[in-house]
């Protein structure tokens, strides 16, 4: 019988990352394990998980619960204390008095970010928060502050940015160069931003600005004032904006504070009506040179690790006519699929199951997925990919969102997915065009 073993570290939260990363660690012997801060929504995510045991269900929110299950339980949890004692304690996420500092990236639980980035504004410094789980009145209320001090607010649940030739949380090895980006998603700055550097050019700096930022609630607060800061940059040439459909009344300041730009502004609102770049490739000016003529019958299962690649990828189905029910895309980052696990670009695992499923699915014709490499991203998603893949008579179709300069490097992702029997498409969006055309 397996143990659910829970142990209660008072007073103690760390990088979500960092948990995450841990948690993974510990999965490579074979049991199930969870590292989360005490609050009562995470409390409720271990329960559904099965991870909660009643020492857990006493935790506070400042104190972090380690919560293992398997036969190997006991000696899980002594790794865990291992490896939290290796790394920094505690709130971590502001530099404190480090000379010379002027950003903050706070990645602790939505219970406490926002105190975290008031302190941080406060100091003068700029952030960007990892966290997500904070009030939209708090996002509102941090970016009025951080425009009234001139700073940059950049999240709630903001995993990518690109600042001052500095990646940081999930990004890319990209050069430096003369377009800056402003993005609400986080893949879709990753993607725009490794086409670019595929085509020999770079980026002054790549702002995330938290997927709600466009929303009506959040008016573009952080966007109108990333293009500020971009057209104020001499750095910078020109500009590219990233994002899902804004509310209509956002989507009109956006527009409207691009044409007075004095820079070229490309406005990539995925899905919105009437924009007129409909891709990330197009955003970046990217030409697709992959050319695939396949046939396959049945329908396309796509699994991402990227919301907006996953996003793009059904605009671009929908574009070539297909039904709904000709394709099924499901967003495996989504809160959803990884309560209580770690991101599928952390740990594919997730991912894999789902590819075992759709490969013994009889409908499912075509397998569709995003790779997406670069610092905080698994070592090597392209391996188990192949793994779970390379005897299968499917067509599967998939890209890589990455360089040859991040460490799993571009080109050796590529050549292992070839090997195994994967269509490697140039972008993502030219991944989704090949699965369509082979419907057609």
């Amino acid at each position: 019988m397996k143990s659910i073993l829970n142990r209660i570290k008072r007073g103690f939260y760390a990088d979500s990352v960092a948990l995450m990363r841990i948690a993974q660690e510990l999965q490579k012997s074979g049991i199930v394990a969870s590292l989360m801060i005490g609050t009562p929504s995470n409390k409720a995510l271990l329960k559904e998980s099965g991870l909660l045991a009643k020492e857990g269900e006493g935790a506070r929110p400042d104190d972090l619960i380690i919560a293992v299950k398997g036969k190997k339980a006991e000696a899980a949890l002594e790794l865990a204390e291992k490896l939290l004692s290796s790394g920094p304690a505690g709130p971590s996420s502001l530099p404190g008095e480090i000379d010379g500092a002027n950003l903050a990236l706070i990645s602790v639980p939505g219970e406490f970010a926002a105190t975290e980035a008031r302190r941080a504004l406060e100091r003068g410094l700029n952030v960007m928060m990892f966290s997500d789980n904070v009030p939209v009145k708090e996002e509102v209320a941090l970016k009025d502050l951080a425009a009234a001090k001139g700073l940059l607010m950049m999240g709630p649940d903001c995993g990518t940015a690109l600042i001052g030739g500095v990646p940081l949380a999930f990004a890319n090895a990209v050069p430096r160069g003369d377009v800056g980006i402003v993005s609400a998603s986080g893949t879709g700055l990753q993607e725009v931003s490794t086409l670019l550097a595929r085509m020999g050019k770079g980026v002054s700096h790549g702002i995330g600005v938290g997927g709600r930022d466009l929303s009506q609630e959040v008016g573009g607060r952080m966007t109108l004032a990333a293009l500020d800061a971009l057209e104020a940059d001499p750095a910078t040439k020109r500009i590219i904006v990233i994002s899902k459909p804004p509310a209509p009344s956002v989507a009109k300041k956006i527009v409207a504070r691009a044409k007075r730009s004095r820079k070229p502004v490309v406005l990539c609102l995925l899905g919105a009506k009437g924009s007129a770049v409909r891709t990330l490739e197009g955003a970046a000016g990217f030409k697709s040179r992959t050319h695939f003529k396949v046939k396959a019958k049945g329908r396309i299962a796509g699994l991402f690790c990227g919301g907006t690649l996953c996003a793009e990828a059904e605009i671009i189905l929908a574009d070539h006519g297909l039904r709904p029910n000709a394709y099924r895309l499901v967003d495996l980052g989504d809160d959803k699929y990884t309560r209580g696990r770690p991101h599928p670009m952390i740990e594919p695992a997730l991912r894999t199951e789902h590819i075992e499923k759709a490969l013994k699915d009889k409908k499912v014709g075509v397998l569709l997925l995003d790779v997406v490499i670069g610092y905080g991203a698994h070592a090597d998603p392209a391996g188990l990919i192949a793994s779970a893949v390379v005897k299968s008579r499917k067509l599967i179709i998939a890209s890589v969102t990455g360089t040859e300069d991040d460490p799993q490097v571009y080109s050796k992702q590529v050549k292992t997915l070839k090997s195994a029997g994967v269509l490697v498409a140039d972008s993502n969006a030219a991944a989704a065009r090949l699965a369509a055309l082979a419907l057609a």
